[in-house]
């Protein structure tokens, strides 16, 4: 017999409502810190600090890292890696509350475990590199850039979802 705790699964929210509230929150960002949201900036401030304490010497020759070292607080300080972490918080609180906390991996019925995976963080690799290449996620160039009426964020935003679709297209059984 289990003992297991059994939670009732809630039905998502309106993704009106939720698209509402994520302007509530884009708009306060930009109240208080004077910049929009972004996600990249704290895992670029998580990388510095590891090379930092890993290879201080290559981390001291570098002009990439002395902008971060330089100052008198650390880049783990930065409001960025408060929100990532805010997010993570938020988001496996909001999966308990919902009865929907569970370890499970989407996919297709005809493709193994291990294939979804790698092809997951090859994916999720990819859209680090861009983000930094292109100078930020899609929440910190789209979203924020849209907000203030940036053509930049108006065409990321079509890159992004154009990508999308032609690479659904060639990996599409993966899910079917």
């Amino acid at each position: 017999m289990e003992n297991k705790i059994k939670h009732e699964v809630k039905p998502y929210m309106n993704p009106y409502l939720a698209g509402f509230l994520l302007g509530v929150v884009l708009m306060i960002t930009f109240f208080i810190t004077g910049r929009g949201l972004g996600a990249s900036g704290a895992i670029k401030s998580a990388v510095i600090v590891t090379v930092g304490k890993i290879a201080p010497a290559t981390a001291q020759k570098s002009s990439f890292f002395e902008e971060y070292f330089s100052g008198a607080h650390s880049p783990l300080k930065s409001w960025l890696v408060f929100e990532v972490l805010g997010v993570l918080i938020g988001g496996f609180l909001s999966g308990f509350l919902s009865g929907r906390l569970t370890l499970k991996i989407d996919k297709g019925p005809k493709v193994k475990n291990i294939t979804r995976l790698i092809f997951a963080v090859v994916g999720g690799s990819l859209f680090g590199i861009g983000s930094q290449l292109g100078r930020g996620c899609t929440s910190g160039a789209a979203l924020s850039g849209m907000a203030v009426f940036s053509t930049a964020g108006f065409l990321t935003m079509m890159a992004i979802f154009g990508t999308g679709y032609i690479i659904a297209y060639f990996f599409r059984k993966l899910w079917i």
